[in-house]
């Protein structure tokens, strides 16, 4: 696979259909492989938090999940074929799960809301194998109890793709310090995905995403919590930018 290196990460430039080609590979080989999708968030994060960018570096394949990565890509090391959102990119992913027997957990989420989302997916893809839903308490990967709860879940139901919804930088931080002892072939995490999937929030009009948009209606949706990420934090994607512009052709 042919890397893109866009400011302070390394993306993987593939299209949506090529993107879980490899995650099929991933998750046949076994690996306990990590999949990331890096958004403007993601890299503003990156630069002050050094858990974040260490699970980075152990990702196993790196999507970008932002127009405004594409747009600037070919401007810094190589234009980017795809958006691949992770809220688009799990749908396909149960999908490609459905046919292939691979058996999937849900971990995070607000209780009740993983549940619901896996029964809208079993629906639209009636072959889908989840195996488990758990919310656990805020602070769980702090608690070595509650942690032990989630070991002796995925344990017992032995998934092939563990997909967290934890938000970042926690679902990346925990995934990359935990996904070779849980001995899963493929994690990933996908922040609101299950919320978009049981139908708690609705998703930007595809337009708006295809605009670079989705974080305005977003902000809409949740002005209190979105206004702190993505108008007092993500405006330091433009510093980015600035700062790593002798990357650029």
């Amino acid at each position: 696979m042919s890397k893109v290196r866009f400011l302070n990460v390394s993306v993987d430039n593939l299209t949506m259909s090529e993107a879980i080609s490899a995650a099929d590979d991933l998750i046949r080989q076994k690996k306990c492989a990590f999949v990331a999708t890096p958004n403007v968030d993601h890299l503003v994060l990156l630069e002050k938090n050094s858990g974040l960018r260490d699970a980075y570096e152990k990702a196993d394949l790196v999507l970008a999940d932002g127009m405004p990565i594409i747009w600037f890509s070919k401007f810094y090391g190589g234009k980017i074929k795809e958006k691949i959102s992770g809220s688009d990119f799990l749908p396909e992913l149960c999908g490609m799960a459905a046919k292939k027997g691979y058996k999937i957990f849900f971990l995070g989420a607000d209780e009740g809301i993983a549940r619901k989302a896996a029964r809208n997916l079993e629906k639209k893809y009636p072959k889908l194998r989840v195996v488990g839903c758990y919310s656990p308490a805020k602070g769980f990967e702090n608690n070595p109890a509650q942690m032990a709860e989630v070991d002796r879940r995925l344990a017992l139901t032995e998934p092939d793709i563990l997909a967290v919804a934890l938000g970042c930088p926690k679902q990346e931080i925990l995934i990359s310090q935990n996904k070779d002892r849980w001995h899963i072939p493929l994690s990933l995490g996908i922040g609101a995905s299950l919320d978009f999937a049981a139908g708690r929030k609705k998703r930007a009009p595809r337009w708006m995403s295809n605009c670079g948009l989705e974080w305005f209606y977003r902000m809409w949706q949740e002005p209190g919590r979105m206004f702190k990420r993505y108008i007092l934090r993500d405006w330091r994607f433009l510093m980015l930018l600035w700062k790593y512009r002798k990357q650029k052709k």
